[in-house]
């Protein structure tokens, strides 16, 4: 799919060619790769991005004609191009006025061409994003753990946003694990320690194995894991499987956690990240420092790790992951994607306390207010930790989905 196409609408009382010389001048003046369809909008909504460069004044009943056929090809957003001549911002403004008058939405680009470079950037990857996730389908595995009672979701509603949730029984992954034979690698059992956990990294990589031929036979995109299951079942955790999966951009979340997997797959289709699943664990309103801890982490996005046993349980893999202690963003969306959390901070410190799940993390918020949220309007108790300053992106995106 091409990234970014651009449509144009002229005034016929404009001088033709200097229009031309003048739309070659700016557009060159914008530092991005584009196509440019002129006035023949057949193709309008195919392109991740779709602009409509309103190149004159004069051209708002050009625009209101093509309405209709627009909006049979595209439902979202419309982006109007303008510059600062030949009366384009005033026509793009009488444009704009119509669409809301008439319950549509719309955006003027307008201003510098650093401006409009970095503004369209945004636009492709929030817009590329949502293509993305329009054409996801997500398994289940097991139903979600019986303690998230804040944690369901309308499986009709996300379809609608072509998001398809797929329930698979648990009993198919273990009679997949039993028929799994597969050797650990070395390097995985050279990090772990003697004795019990070393025992059970060949296992754990057996449900890894078993995972990833699920996701294929069902052609999925990512899955959610009741993975407590697996405690009685297999003596074994998720936790190593899911660290592997979420590397390899494979969307895995713990816990059969529908939100926490939405979350993610955001997550991965705007940043390339999926994200740490944490458990906040303590939190300072007055400061902002809180901490999160889980039992896995994606590989990707540490510096390094350690094999341990799962907290809860002292069986099976668990992983200590180190990241680098950068600026992180937090993140949670809501089942039906119409409310979200985000908040950027550092990440200040990674800790090893006794009590806590493995992977525990010190983070700073950058304003102490949002730590309030947790204690009075939070989205369920996972929430993800990427690496990075993206909540502009993320709000960006989530927006599209919250009108």
């Amino acid at each position: 799919m091409n990234k970014v196409a651009i449509y144009t609408i002229t005034s016929a009382l404009h001088d033709k060619s200097a229009i031309e010389q003048a739309s070659k001048e700016f557009l060159d003046s914008l530092s991005i790769a584009y196509t440019l369809h002129g006035d023949d909008f057949t193709t309008y909504g195919q392109s991740a991005l779709n602009l409509i460069y309103v190149r004159t004044g004069g051209a708002e009943g050009i625009f209101k004609s093509l309405l209709p056929q627009l909006l049979n090809q595209h439902s979202g957003t419309f982006y109007l191009l303008t510059t600062g001549q030949s009366n384009s911002l005033a026509a793009s403004i009488e444009i704009l006025s119509y669409l809301e008058q008439n319950g549509l939405r719309g955006e003027i680009l307008h201003g510098s061409p650093a401006y409009l470079t970095e503004r369209i950037a945004r636009l492709m990857l929030v817009e590329s994003a949502r293509h993305e996730l329009a054409s996801l389908r997500l398994g289940v595995i097991g139903k979600p753990s019986d303690w998230l009672i804040a944690s369901q979701v309308d499986y009709s509603q996300l379809k609608a946003l072509g998001i398809e949730l797929l329930d698979i029984e648990m009993n198919e992954l273990l009679d997949t694990f039993s028929q799994t034979q597969c050797a650990a690698p070395e390097e995985l059992l050279d990090k772990a320690p003697q004795g019990a956990i070393r025992d059970s990294v060949p296992n754990a990589w057996r449900i890894y194995h078993a995972l990833k031929s699920i996701i294929i036979n069902h052609h999925l995109q990512g899955i959610t894991l009741r993975c407590f299951d697996l405690l009685t079942s297999v003596r074994n955790t998720g936790c190593l499987a899911l660290a592997q999966l979420n590397s390899e951009g494979i969307v895995s979340s713990c816990e059969g956690d529908i939100p926490a997997l939405l979350t993610m797959a955001i997550a991965q289709a705007l940043t390339g990240v999926t994200g740490f699943q944490a458990n906040p664990s303590k939190i300072d309103v007055t400061t902002g420092e809180m901490i999160v801890a889980h039992c896995t982490i994606p590989f990707n996005m540490i510096e390094r790790h350690e094999l341990m046993t799962h907290y809860e349980s002292g069986i099976g893999v668990g992983i200590r992951g180190y990241m680098h202690e950068d600026p992180v963003t937090l993140f949670k969306a809501s089942g039906d994607l119409k409310r979200h959390f985000a908040a950027e901070g550092e990440l200040l410190e990674n800790l090893q306390l006794p009590n806590l799940c493995r992977t525990q993390q010190r983070i700073r918020l950058d304003n102490p207010a949002d730590a309030t949220y947790f204690l009075t309007r939070p989205i369920g108790n996972h929430h993800i930790v990427l690496p990075g300053r993206c909540k502009a992106m993320l709000d960006e995106l989530m927006l599209s989905y919250e009108r």
